[in-house]
């Protein structure tokens, strides 16, 4: 009698089996100051390496599209424009009692994975969709930061908001299908937006109403792993709040949806999420989790934490490393935010 075949292998068994195994090569094992710096030197010129160029451009200009004078604050949409780049829209949000010459920090607001990109974070509640986004994730920070006093950019990333037309995609997500695109090209989406960050915290040092010395940088979801990557990379950023993103890719890709817009290639043979955050060190920085975030895995989150502790206890600043663990979702919470960023850049 013929043999029934053999069950093949599944490919997620493979991928899982493999994350497992990830070599991981480049986890900090050190403990003293001059050793962490050391380690973020080295691991700073891999990330580089993996990432590509992500530097903004040395030239732009700035298109106003709107001027919109509200009862507390002016917000602008802009578009940054370059030769060579596509064009980035990004809200600007002003203090309404801001006088001229005034110089006020700057933040940095990064708007999550989803179809509204920028407009939620903005406050944008007279567009359709936006109220109830704003109500499910409490995501309209950068409105509630321009409230405490800030001055606000908040730029659209790919593939999301006005930056993609979701229906030229056949109903497949348009995070997977443009990140194998660009992989064919070189590039990556996680990159382009990284530049896209860096090119407006140029803008807002080149604005008159902001203090260049004195960014921030806050988001939540993607916009929390994007807030880590800025922040890794560009030091001009004093002070972070990253949101509902402490977690693994080693965790991610073994069963979990992992969304092609936080892929780095070959991140897994030398570090993770963490290694990247801990670059963040000796810079004050809040980590946000809620009780009830489906995306924050026990254990694994322990594992981000105490990589992170590892960096900061051996840069002697281990005060400088704040987890906020509050009762709720994904979503943006701001209770030990708010006094850290005016710690920081008001103190």
């Amino acid at each position: 009698l013929a043999q029934p075949p053999a069950e093949a292998d599944l490919v997620t068994d493979a991928i899982r089996r493999s994350a497992g195994r990830a070599r991981l090569s480049m986890l900090f094992t050190g403990s003293t100051r001059e050793q962490c710096a050391a380690w973020q030197a080295e691991f700073r010129r891999t990330l580089h390496h993996l990432l590509g160029p992500s530097a903004p451009p040395k030239r732009f200009s700035v298109k106003q599209e709107t001027r919109v004078k509200l009862d507390d604050h002016t917000r602008y949409e802009l578009l940054l424009q370059a030769p060579g780049l596509d064009s980035v829209p990004v809200y600007l949000l002003v203090p309404g009692n801001w006088k001229p010459g005034q110089k006020r920090p700057g933040i940095l607001a990064v708007h999550g994975h989803g179809h509204f990109g920028h407009h939620p974070v903005a406050g944008r509640t007279d567009l359709e969709g936006i109220a109830a986004a704003i109500k499910t994730a409490n995501y309209d920070y950068g409105l509630q930061l321009v409230r405490r006093g800030y001055v606000v950019v908040a730029p659209c990333m790919i593939p999301f908001g006005r930056r993609v037309d979701r229906q030229k995609y056949g109903g497949t997500d348009p995070c997977a299908t443009t990140f194998v695109r660009m992989q064919a090209l070189g590039q990556l989406s996680l990159t382009a937006n990284l530049r896209a960050l860096r090119w407006s915290l140029d803008l807002l040092e080149q604005r008159p109403e902001v203090d260049g010395s004195r960014l921030g940088c806050a988001g939540l979801s993607y916009g929390g792993r994007m807030t880590m990557m800025v922040s890794a990379i560009d030091r001009r950023i004093r002070v972070a709040a990253v949101s509902g993103a402490l977690n693994l890719l080693q965790e991610r890709i073994r069963a979990r949806y992992s969304c092609g817009s936080q892929i780095i290639p070959r991140l897994l043979e030398f570090g993770d999420y963490s290694e990247i955050g801990s670059l963040i060190a000796p810079r004050p920085v809040v980590w946000e989790t809620g009780s009830t975030d489906g995306l924050i895995v026990k254990k694994w989150d322990e594992v981000f934490r105490n990589r992170l502790r590892k960096a900061y206890r051996a840069l002697g600043v281990a005060e400088n490393l704040l987890f906020d663990r509050f009762a709720g979702g994904h979503r943006w919470n701001g209770k030990v935010a708010y006094p850290l960023f005016e710690k920081v850049l008001r103190g």
